[in-house]
């Protein structure tokens, strides 16, 4: 099932409002969605309300063998699935170019920024190491899918708690929650994804774009920031950059 794509009226008053600096919820051009972030009953399950955009994280983990470039690193692994629960736009069982882009994207944000210590997952060098995988479910797409998969990953991420385990000999013993506390995994910094939509051959911009929003923009720029406004990542698509304004960069970390 396809969704209505928008008629040639509300385009127009959408790009008229965005040249007027009016949003269709009432923001200002640089003004965030409200964001609410709760958790589920297990560790690791994490709900992220971006405005109307709703995002499930959950997080799991097991004992694998580790790649043998890297024998005393942990495994971090990503997944994301569009669902038509959020929009008809999505096919159920499909990996559609949106997903594997957002999953890219998700990998450069928390993996490439090294944000989780990966030999803190280390059991037993070479043989055992906990390959730790985040699941990130769309429940209903209002836009910015990325930002909100974002901040539910991370979240998840310090809330859950893998099994404690003991090594005697070549015997690794994992422990159920009643007879040992989890713990906690080594998080060294938090990085957000912020994404900015552009109009007009980039003459505006916007932060947070909503889904109707991003119908009508001429292209898309996601950048990732950890502590100190440090950029880790960006990732551009049909980006103008001749048309953005002076030290956008410098003032985009300044602000977020």
């Amino acid at each position: 099932m396809k969704e209505t794509p928008l008629s040639a009226c509300e385009r127009d008053f959408i790009l008229k409002a965005i040249e007027e600096k009016k949003r269709l919820d009432g923001r200002q051009t640089y003004d965030y969605r409200k964001i609410k972030i709760s958790f589920g009953t297990d560790y690791g399950c994490c709900f992220v309300d971006l405005g109307q955009t709703r995002v499930m994280a959950q997080v799991s983990c097991e004992l694998i063998a580790p790649k043998e470039s890297r024998p005393n690193e942990g495994i971090m692994f990503f997944n994301i699935e569009l669902s038509p629960l959020a929009s008809p736009a999505f096919e159920q069982g499909r990996q559609s170019e949106l997903s594997v882009k957002l999953n890219r994207q998700l990998e450069r944000c928390l993996r490439n920024s090294k944000c989780i210590d990966t030999e803190s997952l280390c059991v037993v060098s070479g043989e055992k190491v906990w390959q730790i995988r985040v699941d990130v479910h769309m429940l209903n797409n209002d836009g910015n899918l990325m930002d909100a998969s974002s901040i539910a990953a991370i979240a998840a991420l310090c809330h859950f708690r893998r099994p404690d385990v003991a090594v005697q000999g070549e015997e690794v013993t994992v422990y159920s929650p009643e007879e040992r506390d989890p713990i906690p995994l080594s998080i060294y910094h938090m990085p957000i994804s912020v994404s900015f939509s552009f109009f007009q051959q980039g003459t505006y911009l916007l932060v947070d774009p909503c889904e109707r929003e991003e119908r009508v923009m001429d292209g898309l720029l996601m950048i990732n920031f950890i502590l100190f406004g440090k950029c880790t990542a960006t990732n551009n698509k049909n980006i103008f950059l001749y048309t953005l304004p002076e030290n956008f960069f410098v003032q985009t970390v300044r602000n977020y």
